[in-house]
């Protein structure tokens, strides 16, 4: 189940999107549409999770706001896709866990290994909201702009049609 509850106009530095609130009877969860998305083939589609760090502290410790820029500013420049914001918090373990995990980041372990030496699992994270989401939104495919297979053979497993990976780029 994934409902609606509601939508606006947003103003951001890569245009105006159209900001789309769902809720799937435990978290609510984020879409942001650029364009006509309904039957979009191939439409540019970032899957993103919440990074308080990134975020909110501008943290040079992780890529978060990085690949959110450069996802809006692909989009943008395609005309249309889709960003869903995804209530993820250090890999689906919350923010406990990122908190827990960087002392072992500092050391120059990789982040998911990072998560696991902290006690937690690698990759926490599910893609069912916003597989529901695209569903709603009805795209014919999509292009997924990630570094992280595991979203695109989740998502597919959902029956989203997945056209392929655009990476994004490290960014340090």
């Amino acid at each position: 189940m994934i409902i609606e509850l509601g939508t606006t106009d947003l103003k951001t530095r890569y245009g105006l999107w159209q900001e789309h609130l769902f809720y799937d009877g435990q978290k609510e969860s984020i879409a942001l549409t650029f364009g006509t998305v309904k039957d979009g083939e191939d439409l540019l589609c970032r899957v993103h999770s919440s990074c308080i760090y990134g975020h909110y502290f501008n943290s040079v410790e992780c890529t978060c706001q990085e690949e959110m820029d450069r996802s809006m500013q692909w989009i943008q420049e395609a005309g249309q896709g889709v960003i869903i914001l995804l209530d993820q918090e250090g890999k689906g373990n919350g923010h406990f866990a990122l908190l827990q995990s960087i002392r072992f980041k500092r050391e120059g372990v990789p982040q998911a290994e990072a998560y696991q030496a902290a006690g937690f699992a690698k990759d926490a994270r599910s893609y069912g909201a916003a597989a529901k989401i695209l569903q709603y939104l009805k795209p014919t495919s999509i292009r997924l702009l990630t570094n992280n297979h595991k979203k695109v053979a989740n998502l597919e497993e959902w029956g989203i049609k997945v056209n392929g990976i655009r990476p994004l780029t490290t960014f340090r």
